[in-house]
């Protein structure tokens, strides 16, 4: 069991974005099941088309963007929920002047991303 504040977070940058940031806030090694991690996007920030081999569940929390998954282009904001099935390209723009933010959970297993731009 752990009981920390977002603030206490390290935060590390994405290389293959451009400003996006990443807090673990539950670590691979803290749970059997699940990683929790917070990412942001600044305003006019990206993460190119990529695949992960691994879903992503995810809740926004603040700001808006367009995501891309496969085919389909959705606009997203605060209160949406976002899930992105394993090995299904996948992109984020931001919309607007502030920092897109969500938070995303993915399961405890190997997971490997390909950029595919």
């Amino acid at each position: 069991m752990s009981v920390k504040h977002i603030d206490q977070i390290e935060t590390t940058n994405i290389p293959n974005g451009t400003g996006v940031t990443r807090k673990m806030l539950i670590s691979l090694e803290e749970a059997p099941n699940f990683a929790m991690r917070c990412f942001t996007i600044q305003a006019g920030g990206r993460m190119p088309n990529h695949t992960n081999t691994v879903e992503h569940e995810q809740y926004v929390i603040g700001g808006r963007a367009q995501v891309g998954i496969g085919d389909e282009v959705f606009e997203v904001q605060k209160g949406n929920v976002v899930y992105i099935p394993a090995g299904v390209p996948h992109w984020y723009t931001t919309l607007g002047e502030e920092p897109f933010e969500f938070i995303c959970l993915v399961p405890n297993q190997p997971d490997s991303t390909t950029v595919l731009e």
